[in-house]
């Protein structure tokens, strides 16, 4: 093969990524005091070993996305506007926004992301979520924080089945259901993926869990970590204008302290 039609095939694979990547937002904290502000990242990525590897590639493209903030009263905030690009060229990095909450309670951060592939017929459907709280004292952060469980209505969405922030620690259950158009999806691979750890070719069972009937997994941490909750959908038959078939993935960060944030009394 000639240099030239090498660079050409190089090019062609470098430009796959970008939009094959799965996306996910996560926080600097996963307890906030009343009025302070947080750190709020829109990541893309995940792509190496089967999309269970929760490394960045490349950064989205913030036209073909929603980002908000849902607050305990249900009140939806829109942080398009406020992203801040931290890269230094146009595909390095990733998005941030800051928010600062000024009721107790839950936060829930949410985005979506809907685009047609520019090198295949497919349409990419993604969604993510994480959860927050924010407490009046950090010293004392109450047990009882309700709306984790919040369905949005994404395509496909990873509905938390235990709070994911109070109470929460190693050797805690976790337990999430996946949904697909608001009906659970059973037989479906959920990864479990801890921050900096490869997962096993093919199946991890240490890691990795398939929804039952109700469309439920669960996982129990081992360590205290960042981790990116995973699962994928893909419809050969949902086609329309400019594509062929649609690709559906849905995320959810969970951080897992040393010490559970309510109980430290």
């Amino acid at each position: 093969m000639s240099l030239r039609r090498l660079l050409c095939a190089w090019l062609c694979c470098a430009a796959v990524p970008s939009f094959a990547h799965d996306t996910w937002v996560e926080t600097n904290t996963n307890v906030v005091r009343t009025g302070d502000t947080i750190a709020i990242d829109l990541k893309l990525g995940n792509h190496g070993n089967d999309h269970r590897d929760f490394k960045l590639a490349s950064k989205v493209d913030p036209r073909f996305c929603t980002l908000e903030v849902v607050a305990p009263d249900g009140k939806r905030y829109n942080l398009k506007e406020r992203l801040i690009d931290t890269g230094y060229t146009p595909t390095e990095g990733f998005w941030r926004a800051r928010f600062a909450g000024t009721t107790p309670g839950l936060y829930l951060v949410a985005q979506t992301h809907d685009q047609v592939m520019s090198y295949a017929p497919v349409r990419s459907i993604k969604s993510g979520k994480t959860c927050y709280v924010v407490s009046d004292s950090l010293d004392r952060v109450s047990e009882s924080n309700p709306g984790f469980d919040r369905a949005l209505g994404h395509e496909l969405e990873l509905v938390p089945l235990a709070n994911p922030v109070t109470p929460m620690g190693i050797g805690r259950q976790f337990e999430v259901r996946l949904l697909f158009r608001g009906k659970p999806l059973a037989d479906a691979r959920v990864s479990f993926i801890p921050q900096g750890k490869e997962l096993r070719e093919s199946f991890d069972s240490d890691y990795e869990r398939t929804t039952d009937a109700e469309g439920r997994a669960a996982f129990e941490p081992r360590e205290a970590n960042l981790f990116l909750i995973v699962a994928h959908h893909q419809d050969p038959n949902a086609a329309g204008e400019g594509y062929a078939s649609t690709k559906y993935s849905a995320t959810l960060t969970v951080l897992v302290p040393g010490v559970c944030p309510c109980c430290l009394e």
